[in-house]
């Protein structure tokens, strides 16, 4: 008797519950921005970083959008004042991400 055959037997000893309501479904939607992104790279202090500007939505935001890159991109860097800073050169990885998630991209200095 293996943990699934014990457990299967638990089930008819416990009382039944309420009925849970439904949860509703949230489905995060992008806001489309009229104007591009501009995924740029330049130097800061001697050290290459990508910059995201040209964001047009709330604090929070872009908060999240920097995170999310951030997190994939394995790099560190902050949000704030409109602008995305990533540590490292991550210009095209970046601007394809933007892509699939539905924004435009203006790309500035690539090779």
């Amino acid at each position: 008797m293996d943990w699934k055959d014990k457990l299967g037997g638990l089930k008819e000893v416990l009382p039944e519950g309420e009925n849970m309501p439904e949860v509703e479904q949230v489905t995060s939607v992008v806001k489309k921005q009229s104007e591009p992104l501009r995924v740029e790279m330049d130097k800061r202090n001697g050290k290459p970083a990508t910059i995201i500007s040209n964001f047009f939505g709330g604090d929070e935001e872009l908060k999240e959008l920097g995170k999310t890159l951030k997190v994939k991109c394995g790099a560190g860097g902050s949000a704030r004042d409109g602008e995305i800073l990533v540590q490292g050169d991550f210009r095209v990885k970046i601007a394809e991400m933007l892509l699939t998630m539905g924004y435009k991209v203006k790309k500035i200095n690539f090779k």
